[in-house]
């Protein structure tokens, strides 16, 4: 999963997955999300990011480790 922040557009990208998306829907106002070609959902899109959230603090709670075939 990779987080982006774009300055020039104010906007926060989620990456769930690597693969492709291929179809948009809008769930809320300023929030997209991709879908892949089989439906699954690949990514999040968040405008004005910056006024729904503090960019400056990035927590974790609970998530797994990554198998020692996982890790970078």
């Amino acid at each position: 999963m990779k987080f982006r922040y774009y300055k020039e557009t104010d906007s926060l990208y989620i990456e769930l997955s690597d693969r492709p998306g291929a179809d948009t829907k809008t769930a809320a106002p300023g929030v997209v999300l991709d879908f892949s070609q089989d439906g699954s959902l690949v990514g999040i899109d968040i405008d004005q990011a910056s006024r729904l959230t503090n960019l400056a603090r990035f927590e974790t709670d609970r998530l797994p480790s990554p198998s020692p075939a996982q890790a970078p």
